[in-house]
């Protein structure tokens, strides 16, 4: 019999011990507040993009191209521009001194008409989400958004149980509430994305 009442008090012991720290997971603060305006971000130029570079009064040498995999363009008269990482502007500049060798004082604007962006600034969606997929990330962008573009969840997501792995500014990970957000509408469970940021949505675990 004293054996038993002592089992039944570990038993007591370690229940009170995982209610406590799962009170503790689910207090982990969101991937940032809401609250405070997220950092501005520069669009930088990434592998896949679709360029509109137009070299003023020069129609002959203005062309739109695709960003290579191996992040360079060619454009007429300029071969192999590293355009990766860098911003429109900054590849414009760049171009206008590749042309400076034949054109004088160009004068050129590159638009980017086909976003896909730097690997270090896209978004990650994996695990049970409808259309798990990599994503160009947007300033202003939230959980929400990420959500609609992928199609919301499977029927076996546990969503509440996701987590956003933020590799910027340190590794960090936090729990999200995507259940809540997506299928009841609290707003509250909206939270602010990062360039970079990783959204892993388990599975069920019944």
């Amino acid at each position: 019999m004293k054996h038993a009442a002592t089992l039944f008090a570990k038993a007591i012991t370690l229940l009170s011990a995982l209610a406590l720290m799962a009170g503790c997971a689910s207090k982990l603060p969101p991937p940032g507040n809401t609250d405070e305006a997220p950092p501005k971000v520069e669009y930088l130029i990434g592998p896949g993009d679709m360029l509109n570079i137009m070299v003023w009064r020069n129609p002959e040498v203005s062309t739109s191209v695709p960003v290579r995999p191996d992040g360079k363009i060619t454009t007429p008269l300029v071969e192999d521009v590293v355009a990766t990482s860098k911003t429109p502007s900054q590849l414009a500049r760049e171009i206008e001194k590749r042309l400076a060798k034949y054109i004088q004082e160009p004068i050129v604007t590159v638009m980017v008409t086909g976003f896909v962006g730097p690997f270090s600034q896209q978004i990650r969606v994996v695990g049970q989400a409808a259309r798990p997929q990599t994503l160009p990330y947007r300033e202003n962008m939230s959980l929400l958004d990420v959500m609609i573009a992928v199609g919301g969840t499977t029927d076996f997501a546990a969503g509440n149980r996701a987590s956003i792995v933020r590799v910027h500014g340190g590794k960090q990970e936090f729990s999200v509430r995507v259940d809540d957000l997506i299928k009841a509408g609290d707003i509250k469970a909206n939270v602010d994305m990062r360039p970079g940021d990783i959204l892993i949505i388990p599975e069920s675990w019944f």
